[in-house]
């Protein structure tokens, strides 16, 4: 029978695969809100992370609003000003992209069982998702032209990151010292790519990364 935790991995697998087959900008932007929602809530269902206290149910909950409505209320907003909806000329088409994921996931079940790690119970799952996500993320990086996708692209390579610290740690003190850690970066890059989009797009009316090939000394 699946529990919580594994439904919660099942979607966040899908939120990945529909992330890589998704061409409105808009619906990919809620994508990775429904992924840091799921991310976030992971550590919360394992068994052997116990009982939590007061000040790891506010983290959860800061991690939650972070991943899930923060960072992507700031790139719909990037979207709806920017004012471009679909990622039309990806490097990669968009079915060649579904498969590439599915093929992630055996690379990544593949990769879970040759390291033979003395994980948890139900952490081989948690591993498997969180180096589908970390790789996906890179991929998505590669894949598109449009600077927003890769921003979300970077998103979710840290989503994958936060699934690895969840799989290896067996107490949750040790991922919260992590994640705040790579949120602080990821916030600072969040803003970088926010000052860049702005600026192709007022110099290209356009946010598609190659234009950036224009440019001359």
């Amino acid at each position: 029978m699946i529990n919580i935790s594994q439904s919660i991995l099942v979607i966040t697998l899908l939120s990945v695969l529909l992330s890589l087959g998704s061409t409105r900008l808009t619906s990919l932007v809620k994508i990775m809100a429904l992924q840091g929602v799921m991310v976030s809530l992971t550590p919360l269902f394992l068994k052997d992370h116990g009982s939590f206290g007061s000040g790891a149910i506010i983290f959860f909950q800061i991690m939650i609003l972070i991943k899930g409505l923060l960072i992507p209320g700031l790139l719909y907003m990037a979207v709806k000003r920017i004012a471009i909806k679909r990622d039309i000329e990806p490097f990669i088409g968009y079915h060649a992209s579904i498969l590439s994921g599915l093929a992630i996931i055996l690379v990544s079940v593949f990769i879970t069982n040759s390291l033979r790690l003395t994980l948890p119970a139900g952490h081989d799952i948690v591993l498997i998702t969180a180096i589908t996500t970390m790789a996906s993320g890179f991929f998505l990086m590669m894949a598109r032209s449009k600077a927003i996708t890769q921003v979300i692209g970077y998103l979710m390579l840290e989503n994958g990151i936060y699934l690895i610290g969840t799989a290896l740690t067996k107490h949750s003190h040790t991922l919260y010292v992590v994640e705040f850690g790579v949120l602080l970066d990821l916030l600072v890059g969040v803003m970088i790519m926010g000052i860049i989009l702005h600026n192709i797009n007022s110099a290209f009316d356009d946010v598609d990364t190659t234009l950036l090939g224009r440019l001359k000394d």
